[in-house]
């Protein structure tokens, strides 16, 4: 008991991660409240989060039944990580993946935990900047279901501009085709860039990357405007809320 009392109070809340959706933006998340943790702290510090990695093949398979309106398996999937991740000591949630962010209400009440939504997260960013039009990129779902939309306009004040249906057709065939397989080619590259360069003449100030596997492919460098990376800025706020008033001693090593 002392044992477990003493790594409570002194490594932080756990953060309970929902991954696997993809594993390659699972292992981003690690990466980064691992770097995050031992930059603030010092280096023998390292996230305490529990991972729940739902396989990938079964998110798929869930998946078009949501493109279909049946989000009832995606649904019950979703709650049984987030109850796998409260019944292993699991502080708070957060889910790896901007389209699934779509059910972080249903979690909270069904599951009674707090999900660090990352709609917020990337709104506050935007608001930090003081932008004002923004262009999202994601998934269809998130691009057109409107939770995502709909949040950053209502609750942040923001205009966002959204791709053309044929654009949103291939911006969602790459991630799920190449990204969530970690593949990660220069063409792919260059249509990204063409359609924020086209938004941008729309008058697109900055741009969200709203599907935590696209930065695999393009970042501000590419892009040449303010650059939102949603899994960084919810990595930074996952650990930001996990260390909040912890009992950390900055660089002791």
């Amino acid at each position: 008991m002392e044992q477990k009392e003493y790594l409570k109070d002194s490594v932080s809340k756990v953060i309970g991660v929902i991954g696997g959706v993809s594993w390659a933006s699972s292992d981003t998340y690690y990466r980064r409240m691992n770097e995050i943790m031992r930059d603030r702290f010092g280096s023998l510090y390292s996230a305490n989060f529990l991972m729940y990695s739902i396989p990938f093949h079964s998110f798929a398979e869930q998946e078009r039944q949501a493109a279909n309106g049946d989000w009832s398996m995606m649904t019950a999937m979703m709650i049984d990580a987030a109850e796998r991740l409260k019944a292993g000591g699991a502080d708070f949630i957060v889910i790896a993946s901007n389209t699934l962010n779509s059910l972080a209400g249903v979690i909270e009440e069904q599951v009674g935990i707090h999900v660090l939504n990352i709609i917020d997260a990337v709104g506050k960013e935007i608001a930090k900047k003081g932008l004002h039009k923004v262009i999202l990129l994601g998934t269809k779902h998130t691009m057109e279901d409107g939770f995502y939309k709909n949040k950053l306009e209502e609750k942040y004040g923001l205009e966002v501009l959204l791709p053309t249906l044929e654009e949103r057709d291939y911006i969602n065939n790459v991630i799920f085709d190449e990204l969530c397989n970690d593949i990660v080619v220069n063409h792919s590259r260059d249509g990204y860039k063409r359609i924020v360069n086209r938004l941008i003449q729309e008058g697109g100030e900055g741009v969200i990357l709203g599907c935590t596997e696209i930065p695999l492919l393009v970042s501000q460098k590419d892009l040449g405007i303010p650059t939102f990376d949603s899994a960084e800025i919810h990595s930074v706020a996952a650990v930001d809320y996990a260390t909040e008033g912890a009992n950390c001693i900055k660089n002791l090593y």
